[in-house]
């Protein structure tokens, strides 16, 4: 597992230095008179690049962790990092390594297992929604629409939200979304055949 995060690393800072290479692209700045007979300057170049990337997203927030190393590895073995990291607005469920230390026991080797892609897959797309579903909106809804197309039932105890017996301990906003910290695994009810 730690190799695999390592190639992540290593594979995000080679992508951010291909990114940054200076392709002898200068700075300009054009000076246009509009329509109403304003001054206006357009930026062009790489100097004048905002970033857009200064929030972590969904996934990032989730690697940074040192209470999500189980869910980083489930979703790295079930390849559903696309679905932390689209454009969003995303709400994502993430349990931490104690809510997955409370299944029954071999439930999370079993699920890492390449047989299981699919079951750890479904499993980890009921952890997100659209949508940036703050703690105070979903004291509102009475269930949620998940990535994986089923839906999470949304219980008020106490003034909070519970997402399917989870209690939220933490919120993060990320850049396509927001984190919501859980104290439990969400398992998606039975599919009917």
């Amino acid at each position: 597992m730690k190799l695999i995060k390592h190639l992540f690393f290593v594979f995000a800072l080679v992508a951010l230095v291909c990114s940054c290479k200076n392709e002898n692209k200068k700075a300009s700045t054009t000076s246009t008179v509009d329509n109403a007979g304003t001054n206006t300057t357009e930026r062009s170049g790489q100097a004048f690049i905002e970033d857009d990337e200064g929030t972590p997203n969904c996934l990032q927030i989730a690697i940074g962790s040192p209470d999500h190393k189980t869910l980083v590895a489930a979703v790295q073995a079930a390849q559903v990092e696309n679905a932390l990291v689209n454009v969003g607005p995303l709400t994502v469920f993430a349990p931490t390594d104690e809510a997955f230390a409370a299944l029954p026991e071999g439930t999370v080797e079993n699920l890492v297992k390449p047989e299981n892609k699919a079951t750890l897959s479904d499993i980890l797309k009921y952890h997100v929604t659209p949508g940036n579903l703050s703690t105070s909106i979903l004291t509102k809804l009475p269930k949620l629409g998940q990535a994986n197309n089923q839906d999470v039932q949304i219980e008020v105890i106490d003034g909070k939200p519970v997402i399917g017996g989870a209690n939220i301990i933490a919120s993060v906003k990320a850049g396509n979304g927001i984190v919501h910290v859980i104290d439990k695994v969400l398992l998606p009810p039975a599919k009917d055949e």
